[in-house]
């Protein structure tokens, strides 16, 4: 009996010395991240950023998969579904988990019971945008009055139904009282061109899309939906400085895993996030691609969503919007 548990025990602590080690170990082969949105888009670009940094830091292959489809929820599903080893991780964006909720029937995962947050990894303001050749405004406050008095109301383009360009827009023409059309997109490199024409009037999206439209001087930007300047257009006035107090939005991106992703590969992602952040170099990069990095503990990015779930939620719900 003696020797049997002898057996017993030195078996068990060789299983918790290897599981240890291999958690120790971790990542000791190529990661599989993947972004929801197609190539070429701001979540992919920033995506992409963000695993060049966790490669160095990790010391592993991190190769970014893009599986799109359904409001990002097909790729952020993939991740849900994988197995909890850190070798399948994600991007998922604010709308995964606090839109589409909302504003989908039926979802094919829960992003609370399904998912591990490890850390905000990224974020990307809106700005509100006219075409210069079209609207006479350069500034808010000229183009809501503008807006007011054109017959008809406005026509504003975004990248989708339940988009923070979509929920953004409806909530500044509800508080202004203007009359306003939806037209979505399947992106905004569609939207762009039909402002450009004068199909659209106005828009208020992702930066990362429009930044280089503003900067050729074809679109005014009339204000970003942060606290404070944008670091790359400091001549851009917040949402508050144009008039319109209480509009900070952000479309921030969180690195996920599945449920039960153990706690110490949580740590070692956070903590490789945290180093890209700290980067100058990675910094510059998400800057110049219209995002700005961000970093948390798994506990920081549960504590934000929880903060902002509400807003998002009336958002909705202001806007109707519906994907049945």
């Amino acid at each position: 009996m003696f020797s049997r548990r002898m057996l017993l025990g030195s078996a068990g602590a060789t299983l918790l010395a290897g599981t240890a080690r291999a958690q120790q170990a971790y990542p000791d082969r190529p990661i599989r991240l993947i972004c929801p949105y197609p190539a070429g888009g701001a979540t992919d670009v920033l995506t992409r950023i963000l695993a060049d940094g966790m490669r160095e830091r990790l010391g592993q292959p991190v190769v970014v998969e893009n599986r799109s489809g359904a409001g990002g929820n097909i790729g952020v599903d993939a991740v849900a579904k994988s197995a909890p080893d850190g070798y399948v991780l994600g991007t998922a964006p604010v709308g995964n988990f606090l839109i589409n909720p909302f504003l989908y029937p039926s979802m094919p995962y829960d992003p609370v019971r399904d998912l591990t947050p490890v850390s905000l990894a990224f974020e990307v303001p809106n700005v509100a945008v006219v075409s210069e050749k079209f609207v006479p405004a350069r500034t808010l406050k000229d183009f809501m009055a503008w807006a007011k008095a054109k017959k008809g109301g406005v026509v504003y383009g975004t990248s989708g139904v339940g988009t923070s360009a979509h929920l953004c827009s409806e909530l500044l023409f509800k508080r202004a009282g203007v009359a306003c059309t939806h037209v979505p997109f399947r992106s905004a490199a569609q939207v762009i061109p039909a402002m450009l024409s004068g199909d659209v009037d106005f828009a208020i999206d992702n930066l990362a899309s429009y930044a280089g439209i503003i900067q050729q001087g074809q679109m005014t930007a009339l204000g970003m939906t942060t606290a404070e300047r944008w670091p790359t257009m400091p001549q851009v006035p917040t949402m508050e400085e144009a008039g319109v107090p209480d509009f900070v939005l952000t479309a921030w991106s969180t690195l996920i895993g599945p449920a039960g992703l153990p706690e110490p590969v949580q740590e070692r992602l956070s903590a490789a996030v945290q180093s890209v952040a700290a980067d100058p170099t990675i910094q510059q990069r998400f800057l110049q691609a219209g995002g700005q990095a961000l970093a948390t503990t798994p506990a920081g990015a549960r504590a934000r969503m929880d903060r902002e779930r509400p807003m998002w939620k009336e958002m909705v719900e202001l806007s109707g919007a519906r994907m049945d």
